[in-house]
């Protein structure tokens, strides 16, 4: 099925999915978005302070010339908001929303589809930190140059299982996504992405349909309750196989590290690459 480009939109938003619980580094006092990683300098002296782990995904916004974002929380993670309140300090706008169905970050990212919809849409995750701290500024360029509706930013990971690999074809398009898979052929997950109102919609629609067929299967007694989560990739794949124009920046000398996961966390309170930028 062939979708018709998107005209060039005149604005770039930022979406911040951070509705998760942090299972896994249960039991932590506070949203993990916000942990310290790291210090920055602050005041007229430069006086050294903690950096928490989102303000570096949206300084790279900034970065970019994304100045305004939605950061989609759940009920009860209302330190995010005390923390960054209205973005100024970042240069920024934020706004925040609220999550109603719980079910994964297509489902956070949607929740920002009425404010969103005819904008080209950056998304990054506030507990991923990554290198380049420029990537956001490649994948917007390659966007606007080429029309594509949907730019993954690539860097090499060593853990497919906690990734979303991708497979590269030779013009640099995706050719496929393979989600959390303990083996892959491809060295490369996507960290960031950067897409057109082509693929906000098609997203939107997807999570309708989506939605209506799981409840038509537990209707049907079926096992559908306990699915595995939908994630990001699923929906990213699907509008691959409907023929969706992509293309891809890869940064083969970048990094990502997801702090969501105890030993990266370990890792990355101790790896000054992040201490100061």
């Amino acid at each position: 099925m062939p979708f018709l480009p998107s005209p060039p939109a005149d604005k770039v938003v930022g979406i911040v999915p951070a509705a998760g619980r942090a299972t896994r580094l249960s039991p932590l006092p506070f949203s993990k978005e916000l942990y310290p990683i790291g210090f920055q300098r602050t005041g007229k002296n430069g006086a050294l302070r903690p950096k928490v782990a989102g303000q570096y995904l949206l300084e790279r916004f900034h970065l970019a010339g994304v100045d305004t974002a939605y950061i989609v929380l759940r009920d009860g993670k209302w330190d995010i908001p005390a923390h960054f309140r209205d973005g100024h300090s970042l240069h920024m706008s934020l706004s925040y929303l609220i999550m109603r169905i719980p079910d994964g970050v297509p489902f956070s990212v949607d929740q920002a589809y009425p404010f969103v919809n005819d904008a080209v849409v950056a998304l990054g995750f506030p507990d991923i930190l990554f290198q380049p701290a420029d990537a956001f500024s490649h994948l917007l360029r390659k966007q606007r140059q080429t029309r594509a509706d949907i730019v993954l930013g690539l860097a090499p990971v060593a853990d497919p299982e906690n990734w979303d690999m991708v497979d590269v074809t030779a013009d640099g398009k995706i050719g496929c996504i393979h989600v959390k898979r303990p083996r892959t052929n491809t060295p490369y997950g996507w960290f960031i992405a950067v897409w057109s109102p082509v693929f906000t919609n098609f997203l939107h629609e997807y999570l309708i349909f989506y939605q209506r067929d799981r409840h038509a299967l537990r209707a049907g007694d079926h096992h559908l309750m306990t699915s595995p989560e939908l994630h990001m990739g699923d929906v990213l794949q699907r509008a691959i196989e409907q023929g969706m124009a992509t293309e891809t920046a890869i940064f083969p000398h970048g990094a990502c590290l997801d702090i969501g996961i105890p030993e990266n966390l370990i890792k990355a309170v101790g790896d000054r690459q992040f201490q100061f930028n």
